[in-house]
């Protein structure tokens, strides 16, 4: 073993204490010291083992210490691994042509940067660009669009949302004031009517008069998840997204989809094609680069896309590692057919929740397409009160050997979001220790 990962892999629990004293870390729930993972399993520092649901922030598709992936990678670093923005690189020119190939028709132009709340901000840059004029965007409520500076004032943690502003009051001055948010189609929730067609109908007028008279201007773009992940896991019905195309087209602005954490988990390898429902613009990231870091923005062949006179410069924006661990990562989706064993899985994992749910009637909401589930904690089924006990279920589930997400700002929102890698096998374990630990907190 080198001497500096034998060095690295030595610390103790016992001396934990004093490496945190130099470490600050801006969000995210403090879990365990985590030092190996293989598959769909990580290991913490006192050698405890969790199946991971969380995917490690969504962004493992393959798991923990894929095989292909190390291999792949490290043959590439004994060639080229860092390249500035400014030279030509082969894996960068053949993972553009890729994605183009797998998204909409006419979506064939590809910019890479460094992270998902660059890429929407490299999305907005493309609207601006092609909306002469425009300078204000619609967000969705319960958005969640990332943490910089302008993305932040896209996403709900810039609001009183969760009851109290969280951390970002402290940067409330400087944040973008260019977004306006309209209703999300949260039909679970919908009590207006007996009808959650009605919510569909009420969320496209309500986009269509903020469009009208809502807004000082014309407006460069509408921002949306196809699935709101952060926000609560909610789906947007396809007949909401239809609406909002033909609004864009009427209104002559952008339709952006936020794809970071839709990109191949719900089964398809972009929600457009799943929805068939085509944007201006689709923003990527997260398990784009099989735990590497990288996102990408693909645009439609209309736009004016980004000219190389400073429009869009990043120093890691040319990072071939990352673009051939995204590369080895699509020939593996498609090889192993990852894409119809994410529908499988979580299929079965759902109807085995719809199962719990006749028995636990706090299971209020079950949302699933693909391995994106997520499930709605209440109090009765009848008034939909929320259950505030989501994080003592994750706090026990992790005791059980179980990583859980939750959705935000709502505290009664679980998620199950494993590596698309798992097996029906482990998707029973999954649903055994779910089972448990409900049944242990509840």
């Amino acid at each position: 073993m080198d001497s500096l990962l034998e060095k690295v892999y030595s610390i103790q629990p016992e001396d934990m204490d004093e490496y945190k004293k130099h470490l600050m870390v801006g969000g995210g729930s403090p879990g365990p010291c985590l030092v190996k993972g293989k598959g769909i399993r990580v290991s913490d520092i006192n050698g405890k083992e969790y199946i991971d649901c969380t995917s490690q922030s969504w962004a493992l598709y393959l798991g923990h210490g894929n095989d292909e992936i190390r291999d792949t990678v490290y043959e590439h670093m004994g060639n080229t691994g860092h390249i500035h923005q400014g030279f030509d690189t082969k894996p960068r020119f053949a993972l553009a042509k890729k994605l183009a190939e797998l998204a909409p028709k006419n979506l064939n132009r590809v910019s890479f940067t460094v992270g998902g709340g660059p890429a929407i901000e490299a999305a907005m840059k493309i609207a601006l660009k092609n909306r002469p004029g425009a300078r204000r965007f619609l967000t969705l409520k319960d958005a969640y669009h990332g943490t910089t500076l302008s993305t932040a004032g896209a996403s709900w943690i810039s609001t009183k949302a969760a009851g109290e502003f969280t951390g970002y009051q402290n940067f409330s001055r400087c944040l973008n004031d260019v977004f306006t948010r309209i209703p999300n189609p949260y039909l679970y929730q919908w009590d207006m009517t007996d009808n959650p067609e009605d919510c569909i109908d009420y969320c496209l007028k309500v986009a269509r008069e903020t469009l009208i008279n809502g807004v000082c201007g014309p407006v460069a773009g509408i921002i949306v998840e196809p699935i709101q992940a952060s926000g609560g896991q909610i789906p947007l019905p396809k007949r909401y997204l239809q609406g909002l195309r033909a609004l864009c087209d009427e209104m002559g602005c952008l339709l952006i989809f936020d794809e970071i954490q839709t990109y191949c988990r719900i089964g398809s390898f972009f929600a457009a094609n799943y929805y068939d429902v085509e944007p201006d613009i689709i923003c990527l990231g997260k398990a784009l680069g099989a735990g590497f870091p990288i996102a990408a923005v693909i645009i439609h062949d209309r736009l004016k896309g980004f000219d190389i006179n400073g429009e869009e410069l990043h120093t890691f924006a040319n990072n071939s590692i990352s673009q051939i661990a995204a590369l080895k990562q699509i020939d593996i989706i498609e090889r192993d057919n990852l894409l119809e064993n994410a529908n499988i899985v979580g299929k079965h994992i759902a109807d085995r929740l719809s199962v719990m749910q006749k028995e636990i009637p706090q299971i209020g909401d079950i949302r699933q397409v693909g391995l994106h589930i997520g499930i709605e904690m209440v109090e009765d089924p009848v008034t939909k009160e929320p259950n505030k006990k989501a994080g003592e279920i994750k706090s026990k589930a992790m005791e059980n050997g179980m990583i859980l997400g939750t959705g935000g700002f709502r505290k009664n929102i679980l998620k199950i979001k494993p590596p698309l890698i798992t097996t029906l096998e482990e998707a029973d374990e999954i649903c055994d220790i779910f089972y448990k630990t409900l049944k242990e907190v509840l």
